[in-house]
């Protein structure tokens, strides 16, 4: 293969992967493009409450589990001299709370917190549809509903349409005779809704009961709204039993599908759950992270999140190198903007984002300048370059220890920043201008130097810009794309624009 194919196939699989997997991230975990984003985080608090009879008690209560939507991040459960158990059942998961002797009022605490997760839009299609157990009627009452049922499956299509049209018969103002006769028992919402469930059961359709909360920030002691779920062959669809409205409704949370009930309790009466809900502001970068621990991703458990906060730390300054090389890259190939050294405007911005910009600057340009006087007066002793390079480190040293020492008698708090600059970088950079005055003259020294600063300034602006630091930090992988870009610059032979100037005076003629 020509080589030049290979290195054009390796660019692009290099910004492929780079990019591919800054999109999975994106895609499939919700990570944010930008910082400062925030999502909503529910905070709901179930009040269990009922008064114990002075013997043992046990208490059972229902809690959330895969909700279409929604994903749970944290559960909290609170109670005094209570024993606490967490067990699974057909239904789902249950919160039992246990005691020896327990008498009068008692109060057990149940708290979560979720988030919207399109991503984990899970069906609930995990049981196999059944047809429920045919509730008992008298036989006046059987005729009633089996009239009832017939004269419904007459005006409707199907499943869902016949659901529909039974529950608007149900809930209409003008009803007939047979609906009121049924009705007569069961005059709640609690019992329609039973009632309806036992229709469809002697109908022989598949229906459950699925409860929850419509989700409104400053609710308190709310009780949970109950939905109809229909099988319609293929799928479970959700029907509203007072309106006959088909769907999930929005901002609806299930906390409970199936008939099982809410609260157990044995050893106490007068039992009830009130529910109260409250709604928070988490970043974007937390939830999405939760998200990709959540689904157990192999490809985020290896990522920089699984470090240790002191290690994230130091590589959210790391991370931030591979960008001032490319732009020095772009100053230098393309620009053509000439530097004391390749990476010394890297590490200069680097040691900027410590000091900040301008107070940086002036303590850089005062070491250099002092560290020219010294390196100047070293050449007249004709020292060889090693112990020459080690003088000028020992020089920049005593000099940063001096200003350091200055700056804080005379309460310059940025003075004391100075220890941030690569002390090595700064005596490598006074030994070449030194060496670049002397050989090629203090034009040339004198435009690579500023050449560097302006560079390192650059640099500096853009590392420390926050949407930069963010996509470095959070996607890492962005270092492929940056690697491709400077490979392939590295391969521009054209010119760069600082050689228009040169050729200026051929474009006019």
């Amino acid at each position: 293969m020509h080589s030049k194919l290979q290195f054009y196939i390796i660019i692009f699989f290099l910004a492929l992967i780079g990019f591919g997997l800054t999109f999975y991230k994106c895609f499939f975990f919700e990570y944010p493009l930008l910082p400062g984003k925030y999502e909503e985080v529910w905070i709901v608090e179930a009040k269990i409450t009922f008064t114990a009879e002075g013997g043992p008690v046990k208490a059972s209560f229902f809690t959330p589990g895969a909700t279409p939507g929604y994903l749970i991040q944290n559960e909290d459960f609170a109670s005094t001299n209570y024993g606490f158990t967490k067990t699974k059942d057909e239904y789902g998961w249950r919160a039992n709370w246990h005691a020896r002797e327990v008498k009068g009022f008692q109060t057990l605490y149940y708290r979560v917190q979720f988030f919207s997760s399109v991503r984990f839009n899970l069906a609930l299609l995990d049981e196999k549809p059944a047809v429920g157990d045919t509730p008992f009627f008298d036989e006046l009452y059987r005729t009633a509903a089996d009239t009832l049922i017939d004269q419904t499956r007459t005006l409707s299509a199907d499943t869902l349409t016949f659901t529909a049209e039974l529950i608007k018969r149900l809930n209409s103002p003008s009803q007939s005779q047979n609906v009121k006769l049924l009705l007569r028992e069961h005059n709640s919402i609690k019992s329609k809704t039973e009632l309806l469930l036992g229709l469809l059961a002697r109908a022989g359709i598949p229906a459950r009961i699925v409860r929850g909360l419509f989700l409104e920030d400053g609710i308190r002691n709310r009780s949970l709204f109950d939905l109809i779920q229909v099988y319609d062959g293929s799928q479970w669809v959700f029907f509203n039993p007072l309106t006959g409205d088909i769907g999930l409704p929005e901002d609806f949370f299930i906390w409970q599908k199936g008939g099982k009930s809410l609260l157990d309790l044995v050893g106490g009466k007068d039992s009830n759950v009130s529910f109260s809900i409250t709604r928070d502001l988490r970043t974007s970068l937390e939830l999405a992270s939760h998200r990709a621990d959540s689904s157990k991703a192999a490809f985020i458990d290896f990522s920089i999140y699984s470090l240790p906060i002191e290690k994230q730390n130091a590589l959210k300054l790391l991370l931030l190198v591979p960008i001032g090389a490319l732009v020095v890259v772009i100053m230098n190939n393309l620009v053509g903007l000439p530097t004391s050294g390749t990476f010394m405007p890297v590490l200069i911005a680097l040691a900027f984002k410590q000091t900040e910009l301008l107070p940086g600057l002036c303590m850089f340009c005062i070491i250099i300048g002092a560290g020219l006087q010294i390196r100047s007066y070293l050449s007249h002793l004709n020292l060889l370059f090693v112990p020459r390079i080690s003088a000028v480190v020992i020089v920049v040293i005593l000099l940063m220890t001096g200003m350091s020492v200055f700056s804080f008698k005379l309460g310059i708090q940025h003075g004391l920043t100075i220890t941030f600059f690569p002390m090595i970088i700064l005596a490598w950079t006074i030994e070449r201008i030194s060496l670049i005055w002397e050989e090629l003259g203090h034009k040339e020294a004198l435009t690579q130097a500023l050449g560097s600063l302006f560079v390192a300034c650059i640099v500096f602006l853009i590392m420390d810009n926050s949407i930069v630091e963010h996509l470095t930090f959070t996607f890492p992988e962005l270092i492929l794309a940056n690697l491709a870009t400077i490979l392939l610059i590295g391969n521009y032979t054209g010119y760069r624009l600082s050689e228009l100037r040169r050729f200026k005076s051929l474009v006019k003629k």
